[in-house]
């Protein structure tokens, strides 16, 4: 969601007749779009801070504006602390950001944060603005913002506010505009994504007027006009939206994860097998204290039926280690889960308390750190285990790929992923005398996978596939 809103804040200023600057030393303007998830990015945002005020002072010329979740959070303490800052906006207005540059060329440094209750009123979706996106063939799409869960380390409640779902209508719209312009890949985003529109059908329920239904909540709802979420309908509208090959979503949470919801996922084939289910702990005590809503158990029994009903599933997930009050048998607990869900991969984290959240006030219950970064080491190894195995078990198979471009450590490769999210090396065809020009970003290819790690998979090019409006054309490529 950060990324996207960087790629909206770029949009904002190609369209207002700026160009991408191949150095920071030669910008007119340097935007730092923000996340406070982790205290890291605090970190690293007042480091370039200071490392861009020698760069200003060099061009007196050069304005620094700061967006995003720590400028929501932090407000006026950037400006305290790094008075060359022109510009500070927070999330709810990243479509003030050309105004708000020009206002500070003409008056001076200015901080624009938009109070909750003027947050509705003037949120501006994806839809309504441009954007610079780094490859053509893929997009992000906001289906969401905000969140309606209390979880005890989260902060986004606090800085995106609670959740408001973009009606059904107009997202099928985007989506659709998206693949009459070549966009083949949708990833739905929200911070919530399976509780999406349940605020739209509760609103909806309250007006008889139904004329608009099918903009604000699509077809299907019509039929019952149940208080529900719009998530599986929404899933299945994008999946069989023309020239849409892949989509995925990012991220769901297990207390509101529906059957419906996999059965879709079964029946679309545009629909990539991989699904991000966030665990947390493994730990009942600890999931309480995290006030995630459900228990271990419930968490296992929901991966499992992902697992019967989706052939081929790929299952990834987040981890925290070192919540406050967790300990060791709570953390084995953590790695028992683990070991059992045969996670394809996860995102794990040593607990960092962030300001305003019920975990960071829980001060005496902290873990000590030396303690933290011992269990980290131990649940990666358990992660990077099932990852390793599930790899190797691809082994001899023939992976379609979408290619993303030469690999960053060895040009001669390409780098592509897999339906499951997996990245996959393999041989670029413009080093052989088969296939020339090499195939371009954005496209798909079979590869049959030859080696694998715990990280990627290593493969060799068999045919390259031709996409249109889901006929596939299949070319081979000559073998010697």
């Amino acid at each position: 969601m950060n990324e996207h809103d960087s790629e909206r804040i770029a949009g904002l200023l190609e369209a207002d007749g700026y160009e991408l600057a191949p150095e920071i030393d030669g910008a007119d303007v340097v935007v730092l779009n923000t996340c406070c998830i982790r205290e890291k990015a605090d970190n690293k945002l007042y480091s370039a801070l200071g490392n861009l005020k020698a760069a200003k002072n060099a061009n007196p010329g050069m304005q620094i504006a700061v967006a995003g979740c720590l400028a929501q959070k932090d407000r006026e303490l950037i400006r305290e602390r790094a008075a060359h800052v022109d510009v500070v906006f927070g999330t709810h207005n990243v479509h003030r950001a050309v105004e708000l540059l020009d206002h500070a060329r003409q008056h001076g440094p200015i901080v624009e944060i938009l109070t909750e209750t003027a947050r509705e009123d003037n949120e501006t979706f994806a839809s309504a603005l441009p954007v610079r996106r780094e490859h053509d063939h893929s997009a992000w799409v906001t289906i969401q913002i905000g969140c309606d869960n209390s979880c005890a380390f989260c902060i986004v409640p606090s800085v995106r506010g609670p959740e408001i779902s973009r009606p059904f209508g107009e997202l099928a719209a985007e989506v659709g505009q998206l693949a009459a312009s070549g966009v083949t890949e949708i990833t739905l985003l929200g911070q919530n994504v399976n509780s999406y529109g349940r605020d739209l059908t509760l609103q909806r329920r309250q007006t008889t007027d139904l004329t608009d239904d099918n903009w604000w909540c699509g077809t299907n709802w019509q039929q019952d006009r149940r208080a529900r979420p719009l998530f599986a309908d929404l899933l299945r509208a994008v999946g069989e939206t023309p020239g849409i090959e892949r989509v995925r979503f990012t991220s769901p949470h297990p207390k509101d994860m529906r059957t419906e919801t996999f059965e879709v996922m079964a029946a679309v084939p545009a629909i990539c097998e991989h699904l991000h289910l966030p665990l947390q702990s493994g730990s009942d005590k600890v999931l309480r204290a995290m006030q995630r809503g459900y228990t271990a158990e419930r968490y296992l029994k929901r991966l499992n039926e992902a697992r019967e009903t989706i052939g081929d599933l790929a299952v990834t997930t987040d981890i925290i280690v070192g919540f406050p009050g967790e300990t060791e048998a709570d953390f084995e607990q953590t790695l028992e889960v683990a070991a059992t869900a045969r996670y394809d991969n996860a995102f794990t984290f040593i607990f960092s308390p962030r300001p305003g959240t019920a975990a960071a006030e829980r001060e005496a219950d902290f873990v000590p750190h030396e303690v933290a970064v011992e269990r980290y080491e131990r649940l990666r190894h358990v992660i990077q285990r099932s990852a390793r195995m599930s790899n190797e078990s691809r082994v001899g198979r023939i992976e379609e790929v979408t290619v993303e471009g030469p690999s960053k450590k060895d040009p001669t490769l390409l780098t592509g992923r897999t339906r499951r999210n997996t990245l996959v090396h393999f041989a670029s065809p413009d080093t052989t005398i088969y296939l020339q020009p090499p195939l371009p970003v954005g496209s798909y290819a079979k590869v049959r996978i030859t080696a694998a790690s715990e990280n990627h998979l290593a493969g060799e090019l068999v045919e390259t596939i031709a996409h249109q409006h889901k006929s596939r054309t299949r070319i081979p490529v000559a073998v010697a």
